[in-house]
């Protein structure tokens, strides 16, 4: 695994644990972090040696956002043609929300561990995640409103299918901070823990738990609830039924019936490493 500026990565008993490591700057995404997350994510997924990925943070803020440096990426020459400059800007955009389709496109599920603040663009990477779990000290913040911008990198397309609409709306049209006792309440983490040690212990529970099921079933199961989100209940029950006639093996099912026969743990085979080049932008 290569070493990152913004990030260490630690792989035991299956869990993939990425950990946002510029705490003393309260974990603000620069340049860098944009070109590394889908690389580190990549690399996981591409391997094969992670079941679970969880997304953690170092210091008192899970992270501030985007630094200031992202927002000049993409805006080309100031005297350049200004149909070219705004066409740089618009792949500048894109560019940054790949960077966060990789959470959602990765084949194992990715669970994020949030404390203290979750503020603007950390609120565009958590939503891409399968769970989100917080500390009773975390809070989210649409902050980009308070700044006189839209939010652009995913959360006003993410956030309205995890929490009421109307909740949504408040949020991102006040700008104000939801803490974590509401943001479990309405459905945006899943449990609220008392510190931020109980909150990785936590996840990490969850996590290896998830890695102890078949993870050709976990890859399964969570494709399937992405494309249900984006797809009628007609046109998914068709993609189930296609994609079960190709991935469905008796193997990890006769294992499973075996092991609780014999009162063990089951043991299912990792995926396959992927061909280099198949996850590009993964």
């Amino acid at each position: 695994m290569n070493e990152y500026k913004c990030f260490d990565v630690l792989i035991e008993k299956g869990v993939a644990t990425v950990t946002l490591n510029r705490g003393e700057k309260l974990n603000t995404m620069i340049p860098a972090f944009w070109s590394e997350l889908p690389k580190v994510i990549g690399e996981i997924n591409s391997s094969g040696e992670a079941r679970v990925i969880v997304l953690a943070s170092t210091g008192k803020h899970f992270s501030a956002g985007m630094d200031l440096a992202v927002f000049s990426m993409g805006s080309g020459e100031s005297q350049a043609e200004v149909g070219r400059v705004r066409a740089n800007l618009r792949e500048n955009a894109l560019h940054l929300q790949d960077s966060f389709n990789c959470l959602e496109k990765a084949r194992i599920p990715v669970l994020a561990a949030i404390q203290g603040g979750c503020i603007g663009g950390a609120v565009d990477m958590v939503t891409a995640c399968d769970m989100r779990y917080a500390s009773e000290d975390a809070f989210f913040c649409i902050q980009e409103i308070n700044i006189g911008m839209t939010a652009d990198v995913g959360t006003l397309q993410r956030l309205p299918k995890l929490i009421p609409e109307g909740v949504c709306r408040e949020l991102a049209y006040t700008g104000r901070r939801m803490k974590a006792d509401e943001a479990k309440s309405v459905g945006l983490v899943n449990e609220v823990f008392p510190d931020q040690d109980s909150l990785l212990d936590g996840v990490m529970e969850i996590a290896e738990e998830i890695a102890s099921k078949s993870p050709l079933a976990i890859w399964g199961s969570k494709e399937m609830i992405t494309y249900s989100r984006d797809h009628s209940t007609s046109d998914s029950l068709n993609y189930i039924a296609t994609w079960q006639s190709g991935m469905f093996q008796p193997a990890d099912m006769k294992e499973a019936f075996q092991a609780k026969a014999e009162n063990r743990p089951s043991e299912f085979d990792d995926l396959l490493p992927l061909n280099k080049g198949l996850d590009e932008g993964i």
